[in-house]
């Protein structure tokens, strides 16, 4: 059985593509357009995962993270930016904000799900998506 992938992404073409390699692979997605619908739609449907854009009107990525991060029934659940901010430091600072893991864009099509994976077996092992050290190669 396939997991529940919220995905929060503003851009329609984006949203769309996750979408579509999420179900490619057997899984289920679940998509919010902006940081507000997005936490919303989480309280509500308690996915697997949660797949975040940094950089998205009203509230951004960073303020989803510390409210998804802060809801103790929302904290296990393993958060993932995915975004493009890819320059020096903000692989650190999209960590140090309460994300699990990052995946620059553009997005890379064959390795997507696959770097979602990673997150949900963890969470599988251990009994949510923070604790396990990864594997020697095997991290986003």
């Amino acid at each position: 059985m396939g997991a529940r992938i919220l995905v929060i992404e503003d851009n329609a073409p984006n949203r769309n593509l996750m979408s579509y390699l999420i179900t490619a692979f057997g899984h289920t997605p679940i998509t919010a357009e902006n940081g507000v619908s997005g936490i919303e739609t989480a309280e509500r449907e308690k996915p697997d995962l949660i797949v975040c854009d940094i950089q998205m009107p009203g509230i951004d990525g960073y303020e989803v993270a510390r409210r998804l991060k802060g809801d103790p029934c929302l904290e296990p659940i393993p958060l993932v930016a995915v975004t493009a901010y890819a320059m020096v430091g903000d692989q650190e600072r999209v960590l140090a904000a309460g994300f699990d893991g990052y995946i620059p864009k553009p997005i890379v099509p064959r390795a997507f799900v696959g770097q979602l994976e990673v997150f949900l077996h963890r969470r599988r092992r251990t009994g949510n998506g923070r604790k396990a050290p990864a594997p020697p190669g095997d991290g986003p």
